[in-house]
């Protein structure tokens, strides 16, 4: 399935703040992506790593009745992402068929 991406969703935005995705929890260049009901995380980065802030941020896009999705993780991200119950799809993003992990909204 081919997704068409909304611009990046940047630290301190108006929506950011509503989610919690702000400058003192997450370090630049983190950035998100919306596609409808769908929030993918492409790149992020914790300025204190261990304060739960990624949780928090996994809770809240989950309130705001959205799905989140990790493209292309990182092992250390995969890991995290195992562990917090995404399971493994692959998806075409941008063009490209990539590995894309899915958390449903509970």
């Amino acid at each position: 399935m081919v997704h068409k991406m909304s611009p990046a969703i940047n630290l301190d935005s108006a929506f950011a703040k509503a989610i919690g995705f702000t400058s003192d929890k997450f370090a630049p260049p983190s950035y998100l992506w919306k596609s409808g009901k769908t929030v993918y995380i492409s790149l992020i980065g914790s300025v204190a790593q261990g304060r739960g802030d990624f949780s928090r941020l996994l809770a809240n896009l989950q309130e705001h009745g959205f799905k989140v999705k990790v493209p292309t993780p990182s092992n250390r991200m995969r890991s995290i992402l195992e562990k917090k119950g995404f399971t493994r799809t692959v998806e075409v993003v941008r063009g490209e068929g990539c590995d894309v992990w899915v958390k449903a909204i509970q």
